[in-house]
């Protein structure tokens, strides 16, 4: 009898090395970011005597500067916080919100379909993906305040700024990286003057030297507006002078979001919803129009399949495939064309996960959606703007359109994580990725719940993804036994995790108890980092 002989197409391998990741470990605190420049920003943070709120804000300031493609001033997002000496976390939500003057007609269609990050109809100009009308109210800074206001100690915002500033005044590192994210972008990033001005000097992508040390360059107007901050305070980005040239500089630009839209946009602070994990833990989450309901639904569908102490097999990989297409199913039953889209897409998502030595937790996401937001680069502030207008399903009337004020479905999912007695240890968790983020998150909780992974095990372990309900796609290092059992139930796709393509989410975890904290980034993000405090 033959050997029946697999029909799986190998993927082409853009690498040939093994790449690891190293664990922060400490008692005074552990700030994990998807840059090292931020975390270390952080850690300075909890070092002059700041607290895990502080240090996520510092960091989060600080990612403006040295990873802006992902996050900044222009963006958006969410923030979970669970206190040492309580068992329910809370929300600083800064999510999605379209301007008031958003018009569904500024969005015409073209009758075809469009391939980017979400397979939506198209859009006449693209003016939903990148430009001025790409732009949903820049809440970020709003949800920095908030968690500093709500949670941070008495240290002033102006040193909660200054690394941040530093970094600014230095500029971008000019590496390899750098020119990576920039060269992705750069057809429309030469579309918009001062982005063009900025990234594409002479035209062209900036590349590091071909020996010796990297350069750095500027950002615009970022530093001096990350000064004015600092100054005025923060709530001068939306009733101050930098608001003033927040306006101008977009209805010049020929974009909806006013005064008006900055004046109202508040972070909400409320209770994190929880989801029952085993009946051993609780999942405090974001809630709402986040990837936590559809995280319930997988983990109500996985109830009867944990992995064993010995590792996720076979069968637990093909059961966790079928739960989670069938979760992405249901996610985006009401929405028609929101599928998952078939071509890899570059998302700009951060996550920052952060502990002190008292035990305080803070897991934040932060995202300007696509990769360098709607590109458009606001010159009197420096300001990079999301796209969030592209969550927006763009034919009028379907479950998730275009109206002023609306709030759309977002990828996002941040978490904590307590024993169901609120005692120790403790996790803090997320990623990003997009729509890939909910399936990276899983398998980490998972992993570190279920089958009693080191959190720097769980970090370095090949995962599966899955983005909607028609495929999984599998990391060609899993077995060869796993891979035929993702096949035998469902479409599969054999992948690379790495660099880019981006097919797999970049998650980050940390793990607390009474005598210390331990952090890990995800092994592929180049720049990332877990840095911890020395005293």
């Amino acid at each position: 009898m033959s050997t029946p002989v697999s029909t799986r197409t190998q993927p082409y391998r853009t690498q040939n090395w093994t790449l690891t990741k190293p664990t922060a470990k400490g008692g005074h605190g552990i700030v994990v970011s998807q840059n090292r420049e931020a975390a270390k920003a952080g850690v300075a943070i909890l070092e002059a005597g700041g607290n895990a709120a502080d240090a996520a804000v510092a960091a989060c300031f600080a990612l403006a500067a040295v990873e802006p493609w992902n996050s900044g001033l222009g963006g958006i997002g969410f923030a979970l916080v669970l206190k040492a000496n309580e068992t329910r976390a809370q929300v600083v939500d800064f999510g999605p919100v379209a301007p008031r003057r958003a018009d569904p007609a500024d969005y015409p269609l073209t009758g075809a379909m469009k391939k980017d990050l979400f397979t939506w109809p198209e859009v006449v100009g693209d003016v939903n993906i990148h430009g001025p009308l790409s732009f949903c109210i820049p809440s970020s800074v709003a949800g920095y305040a908030k968690l500093k206001e709500a949670f941070g100690t008495a240290l002033p915002v102006a040193d909660l700024l200054a690394p941040a500033i530093a970094l600014a005044k230095r500029g971008l590192a000019q590496d390899w990286y750098t020119t990576l994210k920039v060269s992705s972008s750069a057809s429309v990033l030469r579309l918009y003057e001062e982005s063009a001005r900025i990234y594409l000097p002479g035209g062209l992508p900036p590349v590091p030297p071909y020996q010796g040390m990297p350069g750095f360059f500027r950002l615009g107007n970022l530093a001096s507006t990350l000064e004015r901050l600092a100054e005025a305070g923060l709530d001068d980005f939306y009733h101050g002078e930098l608001a003033t040239r927040l306006a101008a500089d977009i209805k010049a630009l020929g974009g909806v979001v006013d005064a008006e839209d900055l004046a109202n946009c508040k972070a909400v602070l409320r209770e994190a919803p929880v989801i029952a994990w085993r009946g051993t833990h609780l999942l405090h989450t974001a809630g709402g129009l986040t990837a936590a309901p559809t995280l319930a639904a997988v983990v109500e569908g996985m109830a009867d399949s944990a992995p064993s102490s010995e590792g996720p097999d076979a069968n637990w990989f093909a059961t966790l495939s079928r739960v989670m297409r069938q979760a992405y199913a249901s996610r985006l039953e009401g929405l028609g064309a929101a599928k998952a889209a078939t071509e890899p897409g570059d998302t700009c998502t951060t996550h920052l996960t952060v502990v002190d030595g008292e035990g305080n937790l803070v897991s934040v996401t932060t995202t300007l959606l696509s990769s360098m937001g709607s590109r458009v680069v606001l010159p009197g502030t420096g300001v990079l703007m999301n796209n969030g207008m592209m969550w927006f399903d763009p034919r009028p009337g379907s479950a998730n359109a275009i109206a002023p004020g609306a709030r759309p479905l977002c990828n996002m999912c941040p978490v904590i994580v307590t024993p169901k007695d609120g005692s120790w240890p403790r996790l803090a968790a997320g990623s990003s990725g997009g729509r890939r983020i909910l399936a990276s998150v899983y398998q980490m909780l998972a992993w570190t719940l279920d089958c009693g992974m080191e959190i720097t095990d769980a970090a370095h372990t090949p995962r599966i993804d899955v983005s909607g309900p028609d495929s999984t796609s599998a990391d060609y290092r899993l077995p060869d036994e796993t891979l035929a059992a993702l096949e035998a139930a469902g479409p599969l796709a054999v992948v690379e995790h790495g660099v880019l393509p981006i097919n797999f989410a970049c998650p980050n975890i940390i793990r607390v108890d009474k005598d210390g904290a331990e952090g890990c980034s995800d092994v592929i993000s180049p720049w990332s980092a877990a840095v911890a405090a020395k005293h």
